[in-house]
């Protein structure tokens, strides 16, 4: 049988777990994780791109024990896709062999060719599958990429933790896991999906944040680089940009800049890397020149 996740005994002790796997959440989000967990209630996580919320589930499956199960959603998502199929073609390849050796009960042969061996479990039966033998953590990746048909099946398996497959009946989860499901808000979520829900909403982090992050996810990164760095961003999500840069975008600049050798933030050099840090030619045309040179001065000074 499935283990259950076992939730720290604290607050303080989840945000200490996370930190030990490179994960800086602030006082609300820990909460609300921690909830939870306590709860067996699953997690809306709603934000821009970039600051953390897929991440989460990975540093909480680590920090737990737990396998982490992601379902990454996208228009026309479907059932074989996110639940289950069966596996048709060693269906027809058995069925050829009992023709061929004559031993085919229609009755018999429907039984074992709709059995547990021939099929095949997406996410989210894998993470319900009663025959789990370690705690499951299930992330529901930028539901709002997906249709409202999908929320709509999800409003189910929310509800029961349980899918039916016709040819084999209903199966339940033995131990729910723990449901994280993210939106980077392209498109409205309905509300009866998040009321099944806990809500967090995540934001840009403030400057002492980001050097923490920055500190524990690229400890090798020189101090006055990082703090640079971190301090160029947080003035770039102040400019009118199309795509803002998460933290992701921050972390892979200073990787950048470090495996290149610079101790400190440079114009010449950050205007050689802009592509790092922001993803469209207009954002970086915005930037690029007297704009960026001014950024690199005031963080420099």
């Amino acid at each position: 049988m499935t283990e259950a996740i076992r939730p720290p005994a604290s607050v303080d002790a989840l945000e200490q777990l996370l930190a030990a796997h490179h994960y800086i959440a602030d006082r609300g989000l820990a909460v609300s994780l921690y909830l939870a967990l306590s709860l067996e209630r699953p997690l809306f996580l709603e934000g821009e791109a970039g600051v953390g919320k897929t991440a989460l589930a990975g540093a909480t499956a680590e920090a737990l024990g737990a396998d982490l199960i992601r379902l990454q959603c996208y228009e026309g998502l479907d059932i074989s896709h996110a639940v289950y199929e069966w596996d048709y073609a060693r269906q027809l390849l058995e069925l050829r062999i009992l023709e061929a050796t004559g031993d085919l009960d229609r009755t018999r042969a429907h039984h074992e060719l709709y059995g547990d061996a021939f099929l095949i479990r997406r996410p989210l039966l894998q993470a319900i599958d009663p025959a789990r033998t370690r705690p499951a953590v299930l992330l529901i990746d930028e539901v709002d990429r997906g249709d409202e048909e999908f929320e709509g099946y999800l409003l189910e398996l929310l509800a029961e933790f349980q899918i039916t497959i016709p040819e084999l009946g209903t199966i339940r989860a033995a131990r729910r896991p723990l449901v994280i499901l993210t939106s980077n808000r392209t498109r409205d979520v309905h509300d009866a999906l998040k009321r099944r829900c806990l809500y967090q909403w995540i934001g840009y982090p403030t400057l002492d944040k980001e050097l923490a992050i920055v500190r524990a996810r690229v400890p090798d990164a020189p101090a006055e680089l990082a703090r640079q760095v971190a301090a160029a961003v947080q003035e770039l999500r102040k400019e009118p940009l199309d795509k803002a840069p998460g933290v992701s975008e921050t972390l892979d600049w200073i990787a950048a800049l470090t495996r290149l050798g610079e101790p400190t933030l440079q114009r010449e050099r950050a205007e050689q890397t802009l592509g790092v840090v922001l993803k469209s030619k207009d954002d970086i045309d915005a930037v690029t020149g007297d704009r960026l040179a001014a950024i690199v001065q005031r963080v420099r000074g």
